[in-house]
């Protein structure tokens, strides 16, 4: 296995284990000036990183990663997930797919990362913005 793929399947188990109260672990995967970026944000530093992340499991219910796919090209690598979350305790729960790119260092840190995924799907599952995106993507839709 080449070195950033075994990097890679280190960060997907971590991404698919982490939890409001092991943001700790971040430490181990991201190099300390790395850059996130996502449809809403963008920040770097490890300390900007784990924040985002903060927020993400602040605001959400139990946010998930369930990661379907990773492969690396040199220090180039993606992984495919499936995000789930509610919005509140008892609320629906959502599946959102995405993919990231990461770009790691020669010690199979995370330099870069970056989230691709569709905001709508996200601004759908908001109740009364969502079904106003809702009509918007299907009259869209070919």
């Amino acid at each position: 296995m080449e070195p950033a793929t075994a990097s890679l399947q280190r960060i997907a188990q971590l991404f698919e284990q982490l939890s409001a109260d092991r943001l700790d672990v971040l430490a181990r995967i991201y190099a300390s000036q790395a850059t996130f970026q996502d449809p809403f944000n963008r920040v770097q530093g490890l300390e900007a990183i784990t924040a985002q992340f903060a927020h993400m499991y602040a605001k959400l219910h139990a946010p998930r990663f369930v990661v379907r796919e990773v492969t690396a090209q040199g220090a180039v690598g993606w992984m495919t997930w499936d995000f789930h979350f509610a919005l509140r305790p008892g609320t629906q729960v959502h599946c959102i797919p995405g993919a990231t790119r990461f770009l790691l260092d020669a010690q199979g840190l995370v330099t870069d990362h970056r989230d691709y995924w569709d905001a709508c799907d996200f601004y759908a599952t908001v109740p009364v913005l969502g079904a106003v995106v809702r009509r918007l993507k299907k009259a869209a839709a070919a």
